[in-house]
Order: C-alpha cells, then sequence, then structure tokens
C-alpha cells in the first residue's frame, strides 16, 4: 500500500477516473521574481466563495513556472473560450517564452492580462495551503472582466466544446 492509501498500480486509475470529470479550462499568469510574465494551463479553478470574493486554483510543485506562483502575492485566472485551445497548448508546453509574440496588458500589480477570455479573475492570493503533489492557492478578487462564447473544456484526456 501506498501512503496515499492506493497501490502504487492503481494511480493510473485514479488519474483516468478523474478525468471523466470534465473541467473547464484556464490559463493562470503571474509575474516571475524577476518581473517577467509567466503562465500555465490549469483545469483546478473553482470559486470558493462570494463574500468575500474568494477562488482557488492548484499549481502542480516541480512544473514551471510553479516557483514563480508560490511566491506571487497576485495571479491572474483566464477562463479559456473554446476558440483558445491554441492558447491552452501554449501555456500547457513546458519551457520557453510562453509570452513571446503575445499581445497583453497589465493589470492590477503588473499581472500579465490576455484578451478574449470567457471570464478574467485579478486576484490577490489570501491563502496557500499545501495539497500533497500541487499548492492550493486561493485568491481574493479584486477585478473581473467577461467576454462572449463558450467555454473550453477538457474531459477524458482531451479537449471538449459544449453541444449547441
Amino acid at each position: 500500500m501506498s501512503i496515499s492509501g492506493l497501490p502504487p498500480d492503481e494511480g493510473r486509475a485514479l488519474r483516468d477516473a478523474l478525468g471523466d470529470w470534465a473541467t473547464g479550462v484556464a490559463v493562470a499568469t503571474t509575474l516571475d521574481p524577476a518581473g517577467q510574465p509567466v503562465g500555465m494551463t490549469v483545469n483546478s479553478f473553482a470559486a470558493v466563495s462570494l463574500q468575500p470574493p474568494l477562488v482557488l486554483w492548484s499549481a502542480r510543485h516541480g512544473v514551471p513556472p510553479f516557483d514563480a506562483f508560490e511566491l506571487a502575492d497576485h495571479f491572474a485566472i483566464h477562463v479559456l473560450s473554446d476558440r483558445q485551445q491554441p492558447l491552452s497548448d501554449r501555456f500547457a508546453r513546458v519551457g520557453g517564452d510562453k509570452f513571446a509574440g503575445l499581445d497583453w496588458q497589465p493589470g492590477h500589480a503588473g499581472l500579465p492580462l490576455l484578451d478574449g477570455a470567457l471570464a478574467r479573475f485579478q486576484c490577490r492570493v489570501a491563502h496557500r495551503y499545501p495539497g500533497g503533489d500541487h499548492l492550493i492557492l486561493v485568491g481574493e478578487v479584486l477585478d473581473i472582466a467577461r467576454g462572449a462564447g463558450a467555454p473550453l473544456l477538457f474531459q477524458g484526456g482531451a479537449y471538449r466544446t459544449l453541444a449547441r
């Protein structure tokens, strides 16, 4: 039995079962300690509270740019539309400057903000919690912006879209 309570060979089964849950796709962005924009694709975004306005997401330890998010005081979450799969793919890649050639604007505390998202949340880090191989970041929402369209979804190891 592994420490997690599941036999080691069950890890893949757990991952596959969790993959049955359809999630939205988002990009989290912040600035690294040198003031450079960084970001990653995430599907762990969720609402926590309306009063005060809180959201959460989790970053996996050791996956760049984990260190920047671990140290950041602010982050932005961009909920992607079904037309933004290339943006999701760009920020899911490991390594390289994901902002090279990409238009973005500075937001609260200089946060890199991407255009075209269905929803965008600019947040101040309110809490950090250890969560196994992830760090759970809870953010106080400072500003929101909304776009139009349908969400980009991920389920069963593949991108999905809503039927219209």
